[in-house]
């Protein structure tokens, strides 16, 4: 069996150009459901987002590059864990937070204010802790990753249609809420497919090696649902902030890690392979978690937020 960090997967440019456009209209869909009503809440009431953000961009990175130095898996591999957790939240974590009685007002707001971050944070966080872990610094040295071209790729499929879509909600709003559920839906099939395009054509390459990123994403994801939780519960948020830190955390964008190992790594194996199985995983983590918190108690709602 050929080794996992020599495999570069079989995908073409004009592979790699649909699933730009798959990703970029997932993040139009999301945007037709933010409402500016999100953000004034974020600003009324700051530290649930403050602490998202903090869970988000800073203790997932740093816990994910402790849990690669304790478990030393094979280079490609740790650097798509490091990719992953580099990612903002991801496009479903809306709807989960809805489905499991969460803060969906704070979900929305911070997979909005997290996208925009990402800009910069993702290939910040991506650059620092895969520099750190020696491995997958010999890595990065022999691709020779441009910190501004990482940026430009997440503006161009994540940003600029995340602000296209912001305008068609604001000027167009009645077209936006009847276009939303068509997105939302949507949204979770393209993924699937997404995947299936990356892997179509490395099918066998995939079943001889996923042995090798079941557990350790199966750990990552498990570590990022609790970590966000234990921050709620930590800064003394209401348990409907609580879910929404967990499930922000453990969701994360892993379509955007999959175009940016595409686009910059020559679809290198144990990169794809984790942010691919990440992708579908935590959309079977998420939504059995919400299904299990959508039959447990919550914090009242108050009337005023259930009036917008």
């Amino acid at each position: 069996m050929q080794d996992i960090d020599a495999i570069r997967l079989n995908f073409s440019a004009d592979s790699l150009f649909l699933l730009n456009i798959c990703l970029a209209i997932i993040m139009f869909g999301i945007a037709l459901e933010i409402r500016f009503e999100d953000f004034k809440i974020i600003l009324k009431t700051p530290k649930p987002a403050v602490l998202g953000l903090f869970s988000q961009f800073l203790l997932l990175p740093f816990l994910t590059f402790i849990l690669i130095s304790l478990l030393e898996p094979q280079p490609s591999i740790a650097l798509g864990m490091i990719l992953v957790a580099a990612c903002p939240g991801g496009n479903i974590s809306n709807f989960m937070s809805h489905l499991g009685r969460a803060n969906a007002a704070l979900s929305v707001g911070l997979t909005s204010v997290a996208t925009f971050l990402s800009l910069i944070m993702t290939p910040l966080n991506f650059k620092l802790y895969g520099s750190l872990y020696e491995p997958t610094a010999s890595l990065l040295n022999q691709i020779q990753l441009d910190f501004w071209d990482v940026s430009k790729t997440v503006f161009l499929i994540i940003l600029a249609p995340l602000a296209i879509g912001l305008w068609v909600q604001y000027r167009f709003p009645t077209a936006a809420k009847k276009m939303a559920p068509f997105f939302r839906i949507g949204s979770i099939l393209l993924f699937i497919g997404f995947v299936l395009i990356a892997f179509k054509n490395n099918f066998q390459v995939f079943l001889d090696h996923i042995h090798l990123v079941l557990a350790l994403v199966f750990f990552h994801n498990l570590m990022a649902l609790v970590s966000g939780y234990a921050v709620g519960v930590i800064g003394g948020l209401e348990i409907r902030d609580r879910r929404t830190l967990a499930i922000e955390t453990g969701i994360q964008n892993s379509g955007l890690g999959l175009v940016l190992i595409f686009a910059f790594f020559e679809g290198l194996g144990g990169m794809a392979m984790v942010a691919a199985w990440w992708g579908i995983w935590h959309i079977i983590s998420g939504l059995a978690l919400a299904g299990y918190w959508s039959q447990k108690p919550s914090d009242p709602i108050p009337l005023k937020e259930q009036s917008t």
